[in-house]
């Protein structure tokens, strides 16, 4: 077959070295899809990144055509099918979030304007790179003529975690609990709500509340656990979270690729235009979809309690004044 061209940005870093070999050696687009990845880093890390490619060529993978190091945004965004943005300004100590979100409005929007300018209007569009849910909405909001529903953002390390801590409690695998949502903000203020998820308990399905039994931890410390577990994991490493935030990368791709099983759905940052959940339009939101045909549906028609109402709107209002304050760097970026 024809090759696919998938951009992955900050390539040189440590979500990109985890990352970089599942998706070449056809764990994402599939083991018949031959692949062109195009790297794309910053001009102090070429060096490094000549490092990468040569490790990619040494792994001797019969699926990459072609592997194309550059710090130019001109050839990194030229005909792509899709594109990983995992590269940001990272936080530095000491420093104010609206510091890191005015940094990250001008790379996301020079992104945007590229993608806009180069990629193919299909192009499927993920963004990693924290605040990531703010950097998607503005990269979208500056590539006007690519459908504002081929951007998503990553929630699913989030997700995952969640299902995960859900497996644990249980001792059950991770793949016995399906449905948990993520609800709002790639951030502390995210909502893991497990009202709506199944667990498979010596074959029998059942709602996650009935096999805890156990109200004030999943309200409590089970939250906590998920919303802090990123914080946790650079206490413990001293390095933000790289294979499991690689693991959830490829989870989310390959389900936009290849549509969501029967039955189950996923969490992913997406336009919040037209929800049915009271989530403010033009917010870029963590929602629960199902994808079909490469393209997703929000899950429609769950009940959502006073408890989750609250969680949902508290991320929301984080969002807003997010999208504020980028918004306003924006018009002078």
């Amino acid at each position: 077959g024809e090759p696919i061209r998938v951009l992955v940005t900050g390539a040189a870093g440590q979500i990109a070295y985890s990352l970089l070999y599942s998706i070449a050696k056809g764990d994402v687009f599939g083991k018949e899809q031959p692949l062109v990845l195009v790297l794309l880093d910053i001009t102090p890390m070429m060096t490094v990144l000549e490092g990468v490619v040569m490790e990619l060529q040494d792994c001797a993978l019969p699926l990459l055509r072609e592997v194309i190091p550059t710090d130019k945004e001109e050839v990194a965004f030229k005909d792509l099918d899709i594109a990983i943005l995992v590269g940001s300004m990272p936080r530095r100590e000491g420093m104010e979030r609206k510091d890191l979100l005015k940094a990250n409005v001008k790379i996301f929007k020079s992104q945007g304007a590229a993608l806009d300018k180069y990629a193919k209007k299909t192009v499927k569009v993920v963004v990693v790179g924290n605040p990531a849910n703010t950097n998607c909405l503005i990269a979208s909001k500056s590539a006007p003529s690519i459908p504002k529903e081929n951007f998503s953002c990553l929630t699913r390390l989030d997700h995952n975690r969640a299902k995960s801590q859900i497996a644990l409690k249980l001792g059950v695998t991770a793949n016995d609990v399906k449905n948990v949502i993520i609800w709002g903000n790639h951030s502390s203020t995210q909502y893991p709500d497990v009202n709506h998820a199944k667990v498979n308990v010596k074959g029998k399905e059942v709602g996650v509340y009935e096999a805890i039994k156990d109200d004030s931890w999943l309200k409590g410390d089970f939250i906590l656990t998920v919303q802090q577990r990123g914080a946790a994991v650079i206490k413990a490493r001293k390095l933000s979270s790289a294979m499991s935030a690689a693991k959830a990368i490829c989870d989310h791709v390959r389900d936009i690729w290849f549509g969501t099983p029967a039955g189950e759905f996923v969490s992913m940052g997406v336009i919040s235009d037209g929800n049915s959940y009271g989530v403010p339009e033009d917010l870029l939101y963590s929602f629960p979809v199902v994808i079909k045909d490469k393209a997703w549906k929000f899950v429609e028609g769950l009940p959502i309690n006073d408890f989750s109402r609250e969680k949902m709107d508290l991320t929301a209002k984080e969002l807003t004044e997010e999208k504020e304050t980028a918004v306003e760097f924006l018009s002078s970026a």
